[in-house]
C-alpha cells in the first residue's frame, strides 16, 4: 500500500490559492511577512528596503528571465577599505517553496533592523558581506500564483510544448549524471546542458566574482526539515564535512532549542536522495568551505503548502540556525573587530570612545 503523506492536496492548494495581496499602499511599517506575497509586492517591498538602509544595502540586478523579468541580488554590509568574508544565500530556486522565499524577506529584515542593536549582526556587517538573492526562479514563482501552485521549474520553453528546467539539477556539478533527468517532462529535468539557464548564468556571473572570498553558501528549500551537506551525486564526504557537520550538529540543536522542531543533518546522498547539479555541491566544487541546504518545515503535513500560520516559527528557528552558523564563523574565521575603526554607525563607536577616556589603563 502506498504511503499517503498528503490526504488531500487540492484541498491545501484551494486554501493557499485565496488572494493575499493587500488592500492598502504597502510600506515597510505595514509590510506583513507572515504572509506569502506575489513578485509584485515582492519587487515593492525590495524597492523599499534598498532605499531605506541604502547605508548598508545595495540592490542589483542579477539578470533576467526568459519572459524578462528582473532577478535581483542585494549585497548587505557596512563599506569597508578592508577586504571581507562573503556570504552568499539564494532562495526561491523552486517555484513552489514560497517558505523559502518568505524566509529571506525575513532573514534581511532582522539583520536590517538589528544591524544597530545586536553585536554580532555588527560586527559581520562590518567584516562580512551578504549576497542575498530572495527569489531566484522569478518566471516559476509567478507562475504558481497565476496558474499551477506545484509548479518547480523555472519557464524556459524547451522543445516541443514543453517548458521548464529543474534549476537545481542545472548546476556543472556532475550535471545530469545522478537523480536527473533528461526528460523535459519531468520535475527533474537537467536542461539541455549543464548552466544552461537565464538563472543560473546570472548566479555562475556573481559567483566567480566574489568566490575568492566566499566562506559560506547557502540556499533554502522545502520542505523536509533537513540541513544538506555535500554531496548529492556521490555518497564521498567534501573535504570539509568533518567541520560542517560540527558547525551544522550545533545549529540543528539550536533549532529545536527554538520551537521544538528537530532537523536531521547529514549528506544529501546519504539522508535525502541521490542528485546531480545542484547549487550546494557546485559550491563545495568550487572550494566554499561551508556549503548548505537548509530544507524548512514541515514534514510532509502540510508539504509545499505550509500556511501562513506556520512562516513565523518556521523563519525564526531557520535564522536561530543560520545565526549559529555565523557565530562558528566570527569565533573561527574572523579576525579581531576593533569598533573604533568601524565604519558603522557613528552612535555604536561614542561609549567606547568614552570609556577609553576614562578608563584607558583598564583593559577593555
Amino acid at each position: 500500500m502506498p504511503w499517503i503523506m498528503i490526504e488531500d492536496v487540492q484541498k491545501l492548494i484551494d486554501r493557499s490559492s485565496v488572494s493575499r495581496r493587500s488592500t492598502e499602499p504597502i510600506t515597510l511599517e505595514n509590510y506583513n511577512y507572515n504572509i506569502y506575497h506575489p513578485i509584485e509586492e515582492i519587487y515593492t517591498w525590495m524597492t523599499m528596503i534598498k532605499d531605506k538602509y541604502k547605508n548598508v544595502v545595495s540592490r542589483y540586478t542579477l539578470g533576467h528571465t526568459h519572459e524578462n523579468q528582473p532577478i535581483y541580488y542585494f549585497k548587505i554590509g557596512w563599506p569597508s577599505s578592508e577586504t571581507k568574508k562573503v556570504v552568499f544565500m539564494d532562495c526561491g530556486i523552486h517555484a513552489r517553496e514560497w517558505i523559502a522565499v518568505a524566509y529571506c524577506q525575513w532573514f534581511m529584515r532582522e539583520i536590517l533592523t538589528k544591524q544597530k542593536s545586536d553585536k554580532l549582526i555588527y560586527k559581520l556587517l562590518n567584516q562580512v558581506d551578504f549576497y542575498v538573492i530572495p527569489v531566484l526562479n522569478v518566471d516559476g514563482y509567478t507562475y504558481t500564483w497565476t496558474t499551477e501552485r506545484l509548479w518547480r521549474k523555472n519557464r524556459s520553453p524547451q522543445t516541443g510544448d514543453c517548458f521548464g528546467v529543474d534549476l537545481n539539477r542545472n548546476f556543472d556539478a556532475q550535471w545530469c549524471s545522478v537523480g536527473a533527468s533528461t526528460d523535459c517532462d519531468s520535475l527533474i529535468f537537467c536542461g539541455p546542458s549543464a548552466a544552461s539557464e537565464l538563472e543560473t548564468k546570472g548566479v555562475v556571473k556573481l559567483f566567480e566574482q566574489v568566490k575568492s572570498n566566499m566562506l559560506m553558501y547557502l540556499t533554502v528549500h522545502s520542505y523536509g526539515r533537513l540541513i544538506l551537506l555535500p554531496y548529492g551525486y556521490k555518497k564521498n564526504q567534501s573535504a570539509n564535512h568533518n567541520e560542517m557537520m560540527l558547525a551544522a550538529n550545533k545549529a540543528a540543536a539550536k533549532m529545536t532549542e527554538k520551537h521544538g522542531e528537530g532537523y536531521i543533518v547529514g549528506s544529501s546522498s546519504v539522508i535525502l536522495y541521490d542528485n546531480s547539479g545542484s547549487s550546494a555541491d557546485w559550491a563545495a566544487d568550487n572550494n566554499i568551505s561551508f556549503a548548505y541546504t537548509f530544507e524548512l518545515r514541515d514534514d510532509g503535513e502540510y508539504g509545499f503548502e505550509l500556511p501562513d500560520d506556520e512562516i513565523q516559527p518556521t523563519c525564526e528557528e531557520t535564522l536561530t540556525a543560520m545565526m549559529t552558523l555565523f557565530e562558528y564563523m566570527n569565533e573561527t574565521y574572523l579576525g579581531p573587530f576593533d569598533s573604533g575603526a568601524a565604519v558603522g554607525p557613528l552612535w555604536l563607536k561614542i561609549p567606547l570612545a568614552i570609556t577609553i577616556c576614562l578608563f584607558y589603563a583598564i583593559p577593555l
